[in-house]
């Protein structure tokens, strides 16, 4: 198959970004491993009909992203050929989704307010459409990197001090503790993907054209009570999300 000619296909995207999801595309499949070296540039160029500086472009994409690292005069290499496992059940907590899967998980508040409820936000958060909610946007990171960024809002009444804890613990699941939320439970979640836009790209280190999955959950109390809306956005080529329809309640 003439590669260039399937990549030319796809209107609207740059070559230099298709050529980087097709070798990205094939790590995934497990045609690279991890600490694999690439073929040299002038190869790529041959495979996919283009010259060395778009060939070049597409690796330098990788490399920003985590995918792959070049070493001076010793090549490009696999960095991670498989991605983290994001378990989404009835008790979906990130951290510990993750925490057998890298050395560490964090979390870091960059942003938080309090305002009216959206009609979106109050139709989520079974509320009255402005009623006071807090909102917190957090960013994640596994082992040093950005994986995640969410916005996710909390009535004002019942969590007035959400953000105040969330920055003490950088955990959801400890700042909800601290309100007396002593369980809670994912009622939905829908799950899209995406291309990055500019937010993204700032946020979770992506170059132009990268996909991003999204989720949008809603998480209740004991007593069903929602008491948590969420918009969340992964970087598709580090994060595939797993659910889990076990019952644990």
């Amino acid at each position: 198959m003439n590669k260039k000619n399937e990549i030319q296909r796809k209107n609207g995207i740059a070559i230099w970004r298709q050529i980087a999801d097709a070798i990205r595309a094939d790590i995934t499949a497990g045609k690279y491993k991890k600490g694999e070296k690439l073929p040299a540039e002038i190869a790529l160029a041959e495979i996919f009909k283009v010259n060395r500086h778009t060939v070049r472009s597409a690796i330098a994409a990788l490399v920003q992203e985590g995918v792959v690292f070049s070493e001076q005069g010793r090549g490009t290499f696999i960095a991670n050929a498989k991605k983290l496992s994001y378990q989404i059940g009835q008790r979906t907590r990130f951290s510990q989704s993750l925490k057998d899967q890298a050395s560490s998980v964090t979390g870091k508040l960059i942003n938080t307010a309090t305002g009216p409820a959206s009609q979106e936000v109050a139709i989520e958060l079974n509320l009255v459409m402005g009623a006071p909610v807090v909102h917190i946007e957090t960013l994640h990171y596994v082992d040093g990197r950005p994986i995640s960024h969410s916005s996710a809002w909390f009535p004002a009444d019942r969590f007035p001090n959400i953000a105040i804890d969330y920055e003490k613990t950088s955990s959801v699941t400890k700042a909800l503790l601290a309100a007396n939320v002593q369980d809670y439970f994912r009622y939905s979640t829908t799950i899209s993907a995406r291309h990055a836009d500019n937010n993204d790209l700032s946020l979770l280190n992506l170059t132009p054209g990268a996909i991003v999955l999204t989720t949008r959950a809603v998480n209740v109390d004991s007593d069903s009570v929602p008491i948590q809306y969420s918009n969340t956005c992964f970087a598709a080529d580090r994060m595939e999300i797993s659910i889990n329809t076990y019952s644990e309640k």
